[in-house]
Parts: structure tokens; sequence; C-alpha cells
């Protein structure tokens, strides 16, 4: 049974407004001040950034059919195991939930996984049981929205939105994730491509605020499947500049999954965010290829100390997913 409450509070000094009736603009309008505009906070310049458009209180929250986590931050036990015939929960997966429910309860804040073996069909996921900031993920999902947006109109990425696109991936440019949000449709636009591509449990940031937009790993694997599937909505063309732009991210941001393996296609998102009093979100998706095995994988976490404290978690939650996926195949 999941259990949706639709209206999000936009920003900690705007006013709640409800998700489903999203503003619309006639046109682009200037950038919001720089305090409200950052998302991610740089490696080296920590509290920079933030998200003025974080959700606060409970927010849109959803509960998988398991008993929801406890006010404090918690790592929450809970999976769901899927191959193509349905529910299978095997020895492999077992022995992740308990590695994975040791590990977090040693570790600060919240974390939750998801992995999809694209090779053997299989699916798991962990930790599922409230959502979580995406903030610079949120750009993977951007991306998405302007590539279909080009197809439907029957035309080419045009030169400026290929350019704010790359620097939106590669770079993690806010400015350019701005832009590119306003492009697609904001709130309203990136919502009505996500349900139209099956992706129901993603809720865009409202506003400027695409960074706030909230989710579970398994909707952003989801969203790594509709942008990377040679059989998925995405052109050929399309398809290989997104795959492009997410194996060329530059080398400091290449952590999390990519990590993993420096092939990997990669998009990291880290934030000091206000609704949680500062602490940090860290988040890593991506698609790597381990012992002959397709692998989309997404980490989404909260409430860490600092950001290298998020990162050494997600790193090790992304080992722990691939390695049991590995383990699950054999």
């Amino acid at each position: 049974m999941r259990i949706r409450a639709f209206c999000l509070l936009a920003s900690l000094t705007l006013a709640t407004g409800c998700e489903q009736a999203p503003a619309t603009r006639a046109s682009i309008p200037p950038l919001p001040p720089a305090a409200g505009r950052g998302v991610d906070a740089s490696p080296g310049s920590p509290g920079a950034g933030g998200v003025e458009g974080s959700t606060g209180g409970d927010g849109a929250r959803v509960v998988r059919g398991r008993v929801p986590a406890a006010h404090a931050p918690s790592s929450v036990a809970g999976s769901r195991v899927a191959t193509e015939g349905g529910i299978k929960p095997g020895d492999a997966w077992r022995q992740l939930d308990r590695s994975l429910s040791r590990y977090l309860r040693q570790r600060p804040g919240r974390a939750a996984a998801a992995v999809y073996d694209r090779t053997s069909g299989a699916r798991y996921d962990y930790g599922e049981d409230e959502h979580f900031l995406l903030a610079s993920v949120a750009k993977v999902d951007i991306l998405l929205a302007l590539l279909l947006k080009a197809q439907r109109e029957h035309r080419q990425v045009a030169g400026w939105e290929r350019s704010l696109a790359t620097s939106m991936i590669r770079r993690s440019d806010n400015s350019s994730a701005h832009r590119l949000y306003e492009r697609v449709g904001g709130q309203g636009g990136l919502k009505r491509t996500l349900r139209g591509l099956g992706i129901r449990d993603t809720w865009p940031g409202s506003g400027y605020y695409w960074g706030s937009t909230r989710s579970f790993p398994s909707e952003q694997v989801e969203v790594l499947d509709r942008l990377t599937d040679a059989g998925g909505p995405l052109t050929a063309v399309n398809r290989k500049l997104a795959i492009r732009l997410m194996s060329t991210v530059v080398r400091e941001q290449r952590w999390g999954v990519g990590a993993l393996d420096r092939h990997a296609q990669v998009k990291n998102g880290w934030l000091p965010a206000r609704v949680h009093g500062g602490l940090w979100t860290v988040n890593s998706v991506g698609r790597l290829t381990v012992g002959g095995h397709e692998l989309l994988v997404a980490v989404l976490s909260d409430h860490s100390p600092s950001m290298g404290a998020g990162i050494s978690t997600v790193e090790q939650v992304a080992r722990m997913v691939v390695r049991g996926a590995r383990a699950a195949a054999r």
C-alpha cells in the first residue's frame, strides 16, 4: 500500500504550494539569487550551495508496505527482489540484506540502494521507506526530459542545449541545470515526462528548485534504464549523447558508483540540506559492467555529518550491492 502526500513545502523561505499545480511561465525568468540557486556544494568549500527548495516536515512521503522509518534518521532494513519470473529472493540477496543492515547500523545517517542486472533481469532494492532528496542526481532526470522533448518536436538537440547539458552533467553546473529545467517545463514538465515513462514516485521540485526533487533509488534506476536502453524511448543518437556525457564526468566527481569502474557512466549529487539541519545528502547513480553483467545502480543517502562521510557510505553500499548482484548471478 502506498500513501502519498502530494503537497511539498517549496522552500524554507517560500510559501507552501501544491505539487499538482506548478506555476506557469511565459518565458524563462532571471536566475534567482545565488544562495537559492546552488545545489551541490563544491568539495573544496563545505557549506556552499544548499537547497533553498528542500521540502520541510514530512514532505511527500511514500510508505512501501513496510513500517515507516523512525523520526530519528536511521538505516531501515527491508528489501525487494524480483526476477523476470516474479518475486524470487535468493540466498545471495538475503545475505546482502543482512550485510547492508549490519554496515548501515554503524554509519551515521540513512541510506537506500537499488540495482538492476540487465543481463539476468534481476532487480533488488533496499531501505526504500521514505523519499530522498536527489540534489544533482536530478540532472539525469532533466537530461532525459530534454532529449525526449527534442524528439517530440522532431528535431535534433540544439547546440546551446547540448552545451548546457554538457556542463550540467560533466561538471554538475547548477546554472545550466536551472536553464534546462525551465526548458523542459519545470516541475510540471518533468513530472509529465516521468509519468509518461511509468516513473510514478519521483516528485520534481517546485519553482527553481530541481535539487529538491524527491525519489527512491529504484526510481532512479528506472531513469537510467530509459536513458541507456537500446530498446528504450531515446533514439540511438540521443542515447549515445547521454552515455558520452555520463562517461566523461570530471575526475573529481567520479566517486560513488564511478569509483567501482573507471568506464562507468555516473552522476553524483551532494548538498548540506537545510531541511536536515545542514547535514549532508550524498547520492550516486550509474551504469557499469562487472563480470559480464550490465548493472544499473543507485544509492541515495542523507543525514551524514560531512560530505566525506556520505561519500564513504555511498561507495561502500554501492560496492556491496554490486558484489551481491555478482553473487546472485552465479
